[in-house]
């Protein structure tokens, strides 16, 4: 098994979070794990990506130019990312912030209104959880269990507070992709 996805979107919106949390769900699975952030110049409504590579054997390189799946958070990130990713792969589009529609006929897209459900779930900061839970769901890479244990792991002491509303949020991705074709 070899899984690649690139997170995108822009500064604030947590996706070097989702990656590191992807990448530690990965590795409490035992799995070979690559994570590669990526940062605009600037930080917070600046671009933003990562590169998660998940494998059971070794991983000869953590440059993909051509990733099989995509969590597209933004307009800018989808307009840059969705025409890289490899006929057959997918892609989570988040709507709340995305209207336009693909035209990639090939590639296998789970819309999601993230925001909107996050925002729903009490917190409009958490979107991401909600579309790393439904990416979850359908590249069945890691389980949503081990999404979860690592939320520990990834979150500050501080912010431990914030573990509910993430385990809500990636639930709710997760939920919403099981109803998904």
């Amino acid at each position: 098994m070899y899984t690649d996805v690139v997170i995108a979107g822009f500064g604030g919106q947590g996706i070097i979070f989702a990656g590191k949390l992807l990448a530690y769900a990965g590795l409490r699975e035992g799995k070979e794990v690559v994570f590669y952030p990526s940062y605009g110049a600037e930080m917070r409504g600046g671009t933003a990506n990562c590169t998660v590579i998940i494998s059971d054997s070794m991983i000869p390189s953590p440059i993909i130019s051509r990733p099989e799946s995509g969590i597209l958070m933004s307009l800018p990130a989808f307009e840059k990312f969705l025409s890289r990713i490899k006929e057959k792969g997918a892609a989570v589009v988040n709507t709340s912030l995305v209207k336009e529609k693909s035209k990639r006929k090939k590639v296998r897209i789970l819309e999601i209104p993230a925001n909107n459900i996050a925002e729903n779930l009490g917190n409009a900061k958490t979107a991401n959880m909600v579309a790393l839970g439904a990416w979850a769901h359908i590249s069945k890479v890691v389980s949503l269990e081990s999404l979860i244990a690592s939320l520990k792991d990834v979150l500050s002491p501080e912010k431990f507070d914030l573990l509910k509303i993430n385990e809500s949020c990636l639930k709710e991705g997760w939920r919403f992709a099981s109803n998904y074709n």
